[in-house]
């Protein structure tokens, strides 16, 4: 027991002694409170002088970029700052206006009133919407067409809902605008055609530039700028322009106006007048809608001043202004008629019968033709093998050229033309327009064809035959002409045998511009006479193809030559059955053709007349031309009927 305790009391012995050595070395190691706050003061010294030149270098980066900003590149920001705060507008310009001869408008810009909404402004725009259309028509397409815009736009730009308001919508909106959340009346200038399709074809629409019509000018971008795309419209379209103008805003931050701070308005574009009689060209128009498809050309043989240039069927241009629908445009793309066609312009029709003059012309003027010179018409022509045919199924006897032209005989011209040859008689066609581009005002003027040996060489690769000669002669086989070119050619037959050309916009400071002396043809006045005598005859003469269309009113006539132009073959079968040119399908009818002038003393006036399809020409196109003249006639300053609209003067 002794020894166990003896052993117990040294173990606990050694145990003290250990911890006393352990206390001893702690003690020993352990700084004094002295030195422990040196070594905290020198750590800190050396964090905040680390902490320090960070900070410094920091600031000295930001001095120095701040003063680079300052002062190096201290204009360009503020530019860039004022180019912010400032907001430059470019304006649209007004299209300048289209007037008649007496002052009547043709194309003029009216107020289209529409109705928007600011999205903004409104909390639920549908809910909105919904309280306009318990006002005015509005549809859901409308609806659809704001909710799909609001999502493309800033909220503060105005959505269209709907143009062209009457005024009592206007009224209706404005009277209830508390109650009608973001929606306002807002007023812009859009195109209008007051004679509607009247003047469609010659005056033609604008529209909306497309990707091709860009050219790079900033105005073409501007909401609501429009651009000629047909006709007038179009050939002028610098000059109805104008030019924009510009206004300058503050805007805040995020874009919106808070006050305007220049004002540079647009200039109008300058006016048209043209040598129309609006008028007489919607009379022209009416009188052509009794036909399927018809079109006619009125001008004043010694200036070349265009009266009226109509093309039915026709269309309302103002359906073009602002985007006419798939579904009408397919209407008019696929009409047969053609009605989106310039006919007087564009259309190239074989002249028939009414080329007949220019073959006596070169007939003359070769001396293959005389006053004296007589042809028996037996009611057709053998040439070699072949049998060409006039259209008197029994012939006319025998004829002289006054005759020949009066009474429309085809052999007198066969006969003759093989004589004269295709090379004179087409060198006498192009002294009359005929195969040429006149030059008029309006694009897209078709040239015709007078072929010759060498153009069917050409075109062809074959060799001229004498037949065709003969077919040519009478305005058949590959001739074809523009109306426009048949009543240039009528004018210079009966002004005295001067190059007139045909124009539109010759106005300038509301007077006629025009070449009072045109380019003589120099051709011989009597063989002019000549021609003119049998052109009297067709209207005036007791066997003339058009004297049941001569005018009966006191004081008036007219002279002129019908024309009737195959369009398919007429075979012999048909020849010996007697088939009448009303048992024929439409579009394989003739087309009749007349080419006159007023009055037949001292003519004035000279107009062509061509019915696509329209039969004969002395019962189609011929009574047309009566009407057309003895309305022009009526329309003569020197006439006591005559009051027109405006105090331009007569051309």
């Amino acid at each position: 027991m002794e020894i166990k305790s003896a052993s117990r009391k040294r173990r606990v012995w050694h145990r003290k002694k250990s911890i006393r050595g352990v206390q001893k070395n702690l003690k020993r190691s352990r700084p004094s409170s002295g030195n422990q706050e040196n070594l905290r003061l020198e750590m800190f010294s050396r964090r905040a002088f680390v902490i320090g030149m960070g900070q410094g270098v920091i600031f000295s980066i930001l001095g120095a970029r701040l003063a680079w900003l300052q002062v190096a590149q201290s204009e360009k920001y503020t530019n860039l700052a004022e180019n912010n705060r400032v907001n430059v507008l470019m304006l649209t310009p007004e299209r300048g206006q289209i007037v008649d001869r007496y002052g009547v408008p043709l194309a003029i810009n009216i107020r289209d009133y529409r109705a928007v909404i600011i999205p903004e402004k409104v909390e639920n725009i549908r809910e909105s919407l919904v309280s306009l259309q318990k006002l005015i028509e509005v549809s859901e397409n409308d609806i659809k067409k704001v909710m799909k815009a609001v999502k493309k736009v800033a909220r503060f730009v105005p959505v269209e809902i709907r143009r062209n308001l009457s005024w009592e919508e206007v009224s209706k909106i404005e009277v209830n605008r508390p109650h009608l959340a973001g929606i306002s009346v807002d007023v812009a200038n859009v195109r209008y055609y007051p004679f509607l399709d009247s003047t469609a074809h010659f005056l033609g629409y604008v529209g909306t530039p497309n990707e091709k019509d860009l050219t790079g000018n900033p105005v073409e971008m501007l909401p609501g700028f429009k651009i000629g795309k047909t006709g007038i419209e179009k050939t002028f379209d610098q000059t109805l322009q104008g030019e924009p103008g510009q206004r300058e805003v503050e805007v805040n931050a995020t874009g919106r106006e808070v006050q305007d701070l220049r004002l540079d308005p647009p200039k109008i574009g300058s006016q048209l007048t043209l040598s129309i009689d609006a008028e007489l060209q919607s009379y022209v128009q009416s009188v052509l809608s009794q036909h399927r498809s018809a079109t006619a050309v009125i001008m004043d043989v010694h200036t070349g001043a265009v009266y009226a240039m109509a093309s039915h069927p026709s269309f309302d241009p103002n359906s073009f202004v602002n985007g006419i629908g798939q579904q009408a445009w397919d209407e008019l793309l696929y009409d047969p008629t053609h009605p989106l066609n310039n006919k007087a312009l564009t259309g190239q029709y074989p002249p028939g019968s009414t080329f007949k003059m220019v073959t006596a012309l070169a007939g003359l003027a070769s001396g293959d033709i005389h006053s004296g010179s007589i042809e028996k018409c037996p009611g057709h022509f053998k040439l070699g093998r072949d049998k060409f045919h006039c259209w008197k199924r029994w012939g006319h006897g025998s004829m002289n050229l006054t005759n020949a032209l009066a009474e429309s005989c085809d052999v007198f011209f066969y006969k003759r033309s093989v004589e004269i040859g295709i090379e004179k008689i087409a060198q006498m066609s192009r002294r009359f327009g005929l195969g040429e581009d006149l030059g008029f005002d309006i694009q897209g003027e078709k040239s015709g064809l007078i072929p010759d040996k060498a153009w069917k060489k050409r075109a062809i690769g074959e060799k001229w035959q004498l037949g065709e000669t003969v077919i040519a002669s009478i305005g058949q086989g590959y001739v074809l002409t523009t109306p426009l070119q048949l009543v240039t050619m009528v004018a210079r037959l009966v002004n005295g045998g001067r190059a007139v050309k045909p124009w539109v916009n010759g106005y300038i400071d509301s007077r006629p511009q025009y070449n009072e002396e045109w380019p003589s043809l120099e051709l011989d006045p009597y063989h002019l006479q000549l021609i003119k005598r049998g052109m009297d005859r067709v209207v005036m003469g007791d066997n003339g193809t058009a004297r049941a269309s001569r005018i009966r009113e006191e004081g008036m006539s007219m002279g002129g030559k019908t024309g009737t132009a195959q369009v398919k073959r007429i075979s012999k079968a048909d020849r010996d059955s007697g088939l009448k040119q009303e048992d024929v399908e439409w579009k394989h009818r003739h087309h009749a053709l007349f080419v006159g002038y007023a009055p037949v003393h001292k003519p004035r006036y000279a107009c062509s007349v061509l019915v696509e399809h329209g039969g004969g020409g002395s019962s189609a196109a011929a009574p047309i031309a009566r009407d057309i003249l003895r309305e022009v006639q009526k329309r003569h300053p020197a006439s006591k009927l005559f009051k027109p609209n405006g105090g331009l003067g007569e051309v």
